[in-house]
């Protein structure tokens, strides 16, 4: 029977974690997407409003800039879901300035992450039978650097991620007591998740095949029958509502979406192994690759050990094993972790930016690293033969999360350039570095703080939007200090480095700042 510290330890952890991120989040910049990712809410929430009460939409958008009509805007496409309630929230509690605006996004964003790392939570407790080991499954998620940095401001990829996670641990508590109301909340999260992502249709297909397979003396075929129907038709009627792009266009808008996952075209580079290669010729091994250097070494070992272990198993017993439910389970999870990334690499799926396109697969991913971690303990508890490798193997892995906790602390609020084993100038010559564009924020401060000139004159590249983005979150006053010029007549030149990776020639001006991460420079400001 499970103690007092069952219930005490977890609200504790993230009554924590909740209130770490009310201290941080004004900490980091806006990122590259955050601006558009706004605007695509604010699009589809118009259309939404327009559709519904067309007089307060009218009155709400009066005096404002235009929005884009949503049958003609470029992202439209995108689920929309979380930017519409920000949309709304923002509206709601600022005061129409840009900077209250995203330090609340970025607050809401965090909000979804930490609902994530309980879904996790609560999938770590039902597969391991111990609230401990989904404590501790949560906990590696918080401490992995990129993703803690990322639950500030990523609010596709981590937002979607975190009902994902829902949605599968969703999955597991229907399962223990199928019935219509839990059939209805599964369907939600299903929704929820499809509406950021259309991945989210993933959890449709292990849904159903849980659900034709209750067993036929409890459940009658029209009981099954009604669970499904439930369960599609929640599905369906919520992706609907909270994606109104679909209003506007037939629904097979939503697998035409599905399919736009293989032929998305990105016309960037990305450096990857020192050379900048187009995002549609990168090779196969892009994302194992990143996915190995920014995770944290002990996670992948013990993840690896943990996976291995379980597809011996399966092969071994010629699948006899999975008439257990913790083995059908962990079938499952394989194919969570392993299925996108080999989609991806199989048809050559646009990815760039790392690997956060699949970053949902993660939670899989740190379930194997559980396991291989409890393996560890096993062995050494069990007196077997190697408990002096496993103990020393043990003691490593378990090091590696204080380490971990330290590294973030001092790179803090730059975890978005954590690599997990690179040293800094093979990191610096062989991989993008802060390709979110966050520390602009910081490099602009310190101008602002350092010029007192009234107007302070930056030139404009091609690429400006991390500019423009990170001085949203300037004071009104300042912000206006700063002009943008699209020449060298410009006093300064402000680079991250993402397209130019090597130093740049003395002509650009003199150096009077830097940021660097862990020894990675990830942004300088040169004077003429």
């Amino acid at each position: 029977m499970e103690g007092p510290w069952a219930r005490r330890l977890p609200r504790v952890f993230f009554a924590v974690l909740l209130l770490l991120g009310g201290l941080v989040h004004r900490d980091y910049g806006v990122s590259w997407d955050e601006v558009n990712n706004h605007l695509n809410g604010l699009v589809s929430l118009n259309y939404a409003a327009r559709q519904l009460t067309p007089e307060l939409a009218q009155r709400v958008t009066a005096g404002h800039s235009p929005i884009p009509d949503i049958r003609q805007y470029h992202d439209s496409d995108h689920g929309p879901v979380f930017e519409m309630v920000v949309s709304v929230l923002g509206y709601a509690l600022t005061d129409g300035d840009a900077r209250p605006l995203y330090f609340l996004r970025h607050l809401l964003v965090f909000c979804m992450f930490v609902l994530g790392v309980w879904g996790l939570y609560c999938i770590g407790r039902w597969r391991f039978r111990d609230w401990r080991w989904g404590l501790v499954t949560s906990l590696l998620l918080v401490l992995s650097p990129r993703f803690f940095a990322e639950a500030f401001y990523n609010g596709k990829d981590v937002v979607f991620m975190a009902l994902f996670t829902l949605a599968v641990a969703g999955l597991l508590w229907m399962r223990e007591r199928p019935s219509p109301g839990r059939v209805l909340v599964l369907g939600i999260l299903t929704a929820l998740a499809t509406d950021i992502r259309v991945q989210g249709l993933l959890v449709v297909l292990p849904t159903l095949v849980v659900l034709l397979r209750l067993p036929a003396g409890v459940y009658s075929s029209s009981r099954r029958a009604f669970l499904i129907m439930v369960y599609l038709a929640a599905t369906l009627a919520v992706a609907f509502l909270g994606w109104p792009y679909l209003w506007a266009t037939p629904l097979t808008e939503l697998w035409a979406a599905f399919y736009r996952l293989k032929s998305y075209s990105w016309a960037e580079t990305c450096l990857y192994f020192g050379k900048l290669i187009p995002s549609n010729q990168l090779p196969w091994h892009y994302l194992p690759v990143w996915i190995l250097i920014t995770t944290p070494v002990a996670y992948s070992l013990l993840a690896l050990l943990g996976l291995s272990r379980q597809l011996t198993r399966l092969f071994r017993s010629q699948g006899a094993c999975l008439r257990s439910i913790a083995a059908q389970a962990d079938a499952w999870f394989s194919l969570w972790l392993l299925g996108p990334v080999l989609v991806v690499m199989g048809t050559r799926a646009v990815v760039y930016d790392g690997w956060r396109h699949v970053y949902f697969i993660y939670p899989a991913l740190l379930l194997f690293t559980v396991q291989g971690l409890r393996f560890l303990v096993r062995v050494v508890s069990a007196r077997r033969p190697m408990r002096w490798v496993a103990g020393a193997l043990l003691a490593a892995a378990l090091l590696e999360l204080p380490l971990t906790a330290v590294r973030m602390v001092r790179m803090h609020p730059f975890q978005n350039v954590y690599f997990s084993f690179l040293p800094a100038p093979l990191a610096e010559q062989w991989f993008e570095r802060d390709y979110w564009g966050l520390a602009f924020r910081q490099g602009l401060e310190w101008l602002l703080t350092h010029d007192a000139s009234p107007q302070i004159t930056i030139q404009m590249v091609s690429m400006q939007e991390p500019l423009y983005n990170n001085s949203l979150l300037l004071p009104q006053a300042e912000r206006a200090r700063i002009q943008y010029q699209p020449n060298a007549r410009a006093r300064y030149f402000i680079t991250s480095y993402r397209w130019h990776p090597q130093s740049y020639l003395d002509s650009v001006g003199r150096e009077v700042y830097h940021i660097r991460a862990e020894g990675v420079k990830i942004l300088s400001i040169f004077q003429r």
